[in-house]
C-alpha cells in the first residue's frame, strides 16, 4: 500500500504508525536527492492518509544518518523549489501528524537539523550528534538557524553551530534537543512503543495541539529555509567549501 521510490528508504504500517527508515549502511545512511525525495514523500503520504496518525524516522542500529552524500556534494542548477533536500525539508516543516525519531549512532548534518522538527526524539546512549556546518564553509540549513536558538537559546546553539563539534545524545537531552536517552538495546523499541501510544490517542486532538504548539512557526521556518538555502548555495561555490570538499572526495579515493 505504502512503497518507497527508492531501495534505501523503507516505509512499513505498523498499526497507525508509518515507519519510515534508512537503510544504507555501506554508506553509513549517507543521504542522495533519490533519499531525501523518499523521505519527503513518506511524510506527505502519512499526512494525508486517514491510516496513519503517527511518522516514525528511524536509521539502522549503528547509524542514524551521517548526512548529506558528499559525493553529490556540489552547486545545483536547480531552482530550490526542485531540490529532494528542500522537498524533504518542507515536508519535515508542513508535518500535521506528530513525527517521532529514534536516533543511534551518528547524526550528523541533517540528521540532526531533522530532529528540531520531530516531536519526540528518543535516542540511545552511544549516539552522537554534530553540525559542522562551518567546518565545512558552509552554514545552516532546514530551518536550523531558527529553530535551534528558539528551542535551546542563543549562546548554546552558537556554540554548537559555530565550534561544529561532536555532542553526545546525553548533552543534547540536556539541551532539549533530545525528549530521553536509553540504553542501546531498548532505544528503539522504547521508540516505537511511544509512538504507537501516540497514535493511539484521538488523532485530532493530538494534532490540533501540535498545530497549537506550533502555532505562528510554520511560515517564519518556510522563509528561514528559502534564506539558508541561498546563503548555503553562495558559500558551496566559494573556493574555499569547494576545497574541503574536494580533500574529502581525494581522501576517500
Amino acid at each position: 500500500m505504502f512503497e518507497s521510490k527508492d531501495p534505501h528508504i523503507e516505509y512499513s504500517l505498523e498499526g497507525k504508525v508509518l515507519h519510515i527508515k534508512i537503510n544504507r549502511p555501506e554508506k553509513k545512511n549517507a543521504l542522495t536527492p533519490g533519499m531525501y525525495k523518499a523521505l519527503g514523500d513518506g511524510i506527505r503520504i502519512a499526512d494525508e492518509s486517514d491510516l496513519i496518525n503517527v511518522i516514525l524516522i528511524r536509521g539502522i542500529d549503528d547509524c542514524f544518518t551521517s548526512g548529506n552524500d558528499v559525493s553529490g556534494f556540489s552547486a545545483s542548477n536547480q531552482t530550490n523549489e526542485e531540490r529532494p533536500s528542500v522537498h524533504f525539508m518542507n515536508a519535515l516543516n508542513d508535518a500535521r501528524k506528530p513525527l517521532v525519531a529514534a536516533v543511534s549512532g551518528l547524526a550528523i548534518g541533517i540528521g540532526t537539523t531533522l530532529l528540531f522538527h520531530c516531536d519526540l526524539v528518543y535516542a540511545s546512549e552511544s549516539c552522537f550528534l554534530q553540525l559542522p556546518f562551518t567546518r565545512l564553509g558552509l552554514c545552516p540549513e532546514a530551518g536550523s538557524s531558527y529553530l535551534l536558538p528558539k528551542q535551546i537559546g542563543y549562546q548554546r546553539s552558537a556554540e554548537l553551530m559555530l565550534l561544529g563539534d561532536r555532542f553526545t545524545s546525553s548533552k543534547a537531552k540536556e539541551l532539549g534537543i533530545v525528549t530521553e536517552v536509553l540504553p542501546q538495546e531498548d532505544y528503539l523499541s522504547f521508540t516505537i512503543e511511544k509512538a504507537n501510544e501516540l497514535s493511539n490517542l484521538p488523532a485530532q486532538a493530538v494534532q490540533t495541539s501540535k498545530a497549537l504548539l506550533k502555532r505562528g512557526q510554520n511560515q517564519q521556518v518556510s522563509e528561514t529555509i528559502e534564506v539558508e538555502l541561498v546563503e548555503f548555495g553562495n558559500l558551496l561555490q566559494s573556493d574555499e567549501a569547494q576545497a574541503i570538499v574536494q580533500a574529502f572526495l581525494n581522501k576517500k579515493k
